[in-house]
Formats: structure tokens, C-alpha cells, sequence
């Protein structure tokens, strides 16, 4: 195991972090591997907008921490991995419960692997749908991350 808390106490944690909890956001499935996560925003009152449909700072939220999270418990204590950057494209409106789904490839992986085995900085980027119970995309989210092997582990 490469990261300090397996990922079912990591799931629990998160979703009594402040702004998921208060938010209606739920990590509902990660992985033991880290590389698959599902995450459901529950329509609340308090999550609504003055349309009725849901807050987009909330749908902009159910994405933010998730990859990087993933991102940190496959590769572990040896590298930093932050959100860089962020962009969201508002569809139609999200009504109800809606959701979205992370997936981490072994190709994927490979990739940041060796891109940050010298050192180097590097910003992967991921796409996300968040899509209502009908399976309709409401918005897409794009996430720019930033990975980099931590100074006492980089190559010299």
C-alpha cells in the first residue's frame, strides 16, 4: 500500500469533509486500487439554485479533490500531486441526483510515470462528465493536475 489510509477509511474521511458533507457530495465507490471512483451529488434543498436545478459550484466541486486523491494513492508519498487548473462547460441544466465517474488506465499511469521519472513537473489532464440519472451529461468538467516527484526522491 502505497498511500497512509486504505481506500475505504479514505472514502469515509472525505465524505465527512465540510464541503462534501454539507454539500450533499458522496463518494459512493473507490476502488481498492485507487483507480476508479464514483461520486454522487444528492439534490437538496440547499443545493439548488434560484432555477431549481442544481448549484454549479456544487457539480464544479464533486470534481475537485477526486484525481488527485487517486493520483496520490497509487503513486504514494514520493510525489506531490495538486489541482493546477479547472474549467467548466455547462450543458443543460442538472436536475436531481446527479453523478460522475473517474477512471485512472494502467496507460494513463504509465504515462505520468514516466513523464515525472527524471523530475520533471508534469500537468495530465482529465475530463469528467457529470450526468443525471437518465445517464444525460448536464456538464463537463476539465481538470489539469499537477504531479511531481518530491525533491529527496528525484534524481540527481
Amino acid at each position: 500500500m502505497k498511500w497512509l489510509f486504505k481506500p475505504a477509511v479514505m472514502r469515509r474521511l472525505i465524505n465527512f469533509w465540510p464541503p462534501f458533507l454539507f454539500s450533499g457530495i458522496k463518494i459512493v465507490e473507490l476502488s481498492s486500487d485507487y483507480c476508479y471512483c464514483k461520486v454522487v451529488l444528492k439534490s437538496r434543498p440547499w443545493t439548488k439554485n434560484i432555477n431549481k436545478s442544481q448549484y454549479g459550484g456544487s457539480m464544479f466541486s464533486m470534481t475537485d479533490p477526486i484525481y488527485p486523491l487517486m493520483l496520490m494513492g497509487v503513486l504514494g508519498k514520493q510525489y506531490f500531486v495538486w489541482d493546477r487548473q479547472a474549467e467548466i462547460n455547462f450543458l443543460q441544466p442538472g436536475k436531481g441526483k446527479l453523478m460522475a465517474e473517474f477512471h485512472l488506465t494502467e496507460d494513463r499511469l504509465q504515462q505520468i510515470l514516466h513523464a515525472t521519472a527524471d523530475g520533471s513537473k508534469y500537468f495530465p489532464q482529465f475530463r469528467i462528465d457529470v450526468k443525471d440519472s437518465d445517464d444525460n451529461v448536464v456538464c463537463e468538467v476539465l481538470r489539469t493536475i499537477y504531479v511531481r516527484k518530491k525533491g529527496q526522491y528525484r534524481p540527481e
